[in-house]
């Protein structure tokens, strides 16, 4: 009889297996490597022969295990979500949407973190699984900070039927726009900004469904 639990692990996707012990530091030691790799060159040279050399890993346990290039920057997404810090619940809709805003710029601004959503960010306009991988980061993001809003709505802050994530799309939209279009300043200024608008927005109606 076939164990269900390693049916069901060889049969799922790369990264999605949450594995433990040698199996876990060895996951650790490819994702930093990938990261390191698309930092310095980019996701067109990421190799996974170049990954496995970095990791010091055998590339057989590289390609059995994610198989491509995208299913390593899949796994590396997911990664990141597990390690991005839990949102704040402060009670006041200001300050929440303002803690989100500077966890965004601290992201992207960060010396690794900021490069590597780049690289990510450029493969995924042309590479179809890299681009689903970027959209479940995205929206598990959004999806951690939605509550803040429907908070809100619940105390009356907000008027009944705002769409809690598009306003979490609202504050970090515009920042994301800084970082990769380049030249104005990414700071907690620009952090304030854009939770502000974004709940004056909100206040406003300019949510509702």
């Amino acid at each position: 009889m076939v164990n269900s639990r390693a049916a069901s692990a060889h049969a799922a996707d790369p990264g999605t297996v949450r594995p433990g012990g040698r199996t876990a530091r060895v996951r650790a030691s490819v994702l930093r490597a990938a990261g390191d790799a698309l930092v310095e060159h980019g996701f067109h040279s990421l190799d996974l022969a170049d990954v496995a050399r970095r990791a010091e890993v055998g590339k057989t346990t590289v390609y059995r295990r994610w198989g491509t290039t995208t299913g390593v920057i899949a796994d590396l997404l997911a990664d990141m979500t597990e390690r991005s810090v839990p949102r704040t619940d402060s009670g006041s809709l200001g300050e929440d949407l303002g803690a989100h805003a500077r966890l965004v710029v601290a992201t992207l601004t960060d010396p690794r973190q900021g490069p590597l959503l780049k690289a990510v960010i450029a493969a995924a306009t042309c590479d179809e699984r890299t681009a689903q991988a970027l959209h479940r980061f995205y929206a598990t993001r959004i999806g951690e900070w939605a509550p803040c809003v429907e908070g809100a709505v619940a105390r009356g802050e907000l008027p009944a039927g705002t769409d809690a994530r598009e306003v979490i799309r609202a504050v970090s939209a515009p920042l994301y726009w800084r970082a990769l279009t380049g030249g104005d300043p990414l700071d907690e200024a620009a952090a304030d900004r854009a939770a502000a608008a974004a709940e004056s927005a909100a206040r406003a109606g300019a949510y509702t469904v």
